[in-house]
């Protein structure tokens, strides 16, 4: 069954992502960046009564976490005010509206991975806002789903990969941090994983609301960046950084504006049960990235 579909944020790693996961599903309209500008509310309003869209994916974020804390009005435009705005729009034309949260909801302190009835308690201006957009959607009596996800990336925009990636060709020594745990997950899994779902509500299997989205397992941001300099070394990448030059280190050895939790990991056993996903190891999706940035390069 072919569907009107809107996608909001089709630029960023996720977004991109779900233009290619949601074709089957029906014609997608992209949103104009412009409708997401601050008074320019009404652009949206009217896209929403000419299309009336089943399907809403909302990719669409203010994710510069350290920058958010001085430009908190933004952020909050972005991650709250059109969030409830689409929650908004949505019940009206009783579609379904599917949105992202974050690991940065939680302040890190708990022993154990965070399920997705924890108490949130966020330490940074980027959590805030993405909370204050998830409770607006939870309020709002619209259909959703919302998938909390963590340390994201791709072969698209700037991301962690990429970033270590870069800096491994450049540098023959970098200082990581190591006493941060978290799961790093693909926006290709994220996007592959909302279509699976969203296909399983259309045969009434499952439930919508709120679940965590990663795969399986952890590592520290020092962890993962190790093993992108095995596989990609593996693929081919010429690296000037030699094996044991990565040097780990704590978090008070690199300051940022931001706060971040020292826990990141996200329980994901609610989301394999309801719709039964297998979820794999985190480790299996970087050779997927790596290879195609290898591609571009070559």
């Amino acid at each position: 069954m072919k569907r009107n579909i809107l996608l909001l944020g089709s630029n960023g790693q996720v977004g991109w992502e779900l233009h290619r996961a949601f074709v089957p599903f029906g014609q997608i309209t992209i949103v104009p960046r412009n409708a997401l500008a601050p008074g320019n509310e009404s652009l949206l309003d009217s896209i929403f009564q000419e299309l009336k869209p089943a399907i809403v994916l909302n990719a669409a974020a203010y994710t510069a976490v350290d920058t958010a804390e001085s430009e908190i009005e933004m952020a909050r435009f972005l991650n709250s005010e059109i969030p409830a705005r689409l929650a908004h729009l949505t019940k009206s034309t009783d579609g379904l509206l599917v949105d992202y949260s974050t690991d940065y909801v939680f302040n890190g302190q708990k022993a154990e991975p965070y399920i997705e009835n924890d108490e949130t308690m966020p330490i940074n201006q980027y959590g805030l806002t993405k909370l204050e957009g998830l409770k607006a959607i939870q309020s709002s009596g619209c259909r959703h789903l919302v998938f909390r996800v963590s340390w994201v990336y791709s072969s698209r925009r700037k991301n962690f990969l990429k970033t270590m990636l870069h800096l491994a060709s450049t540098r023959d020594g970098l200082n990581i941090i190591d006493d941060q745990l978290g799961v790093p997950t693909s926006a290709r899994w994220i996007a592959q994983m909302t279509a699976q779902t969203v296909g399983l509500l259309d045969r009434d299997i499952g439930s919508e609301g709120l679940y965590n989205l990663t795969p399986a397992g952890q590592t520290t941001w020092f962890g993962f960046a190790n093993e992108i300099f095995r596989q990609a070394r593996e693929i081919g990448f010429e690296l000037k950084l030699g094996e044991d030059a990565a040097i780990p280190i704590p978090t008070s050895q690199y300051p940022t504006p931001a706060a971040r939790p020292k826990n990141s990991r996200l329980c994901n056993d609610k989301v394999s049960a309801q719709f039964g996903i297998e979820i794999p190891a985190w480790e299996t999706f970087v050779p997927l990235v790596l290879n195609e940035l290898f591609e571009q390069r070559n």
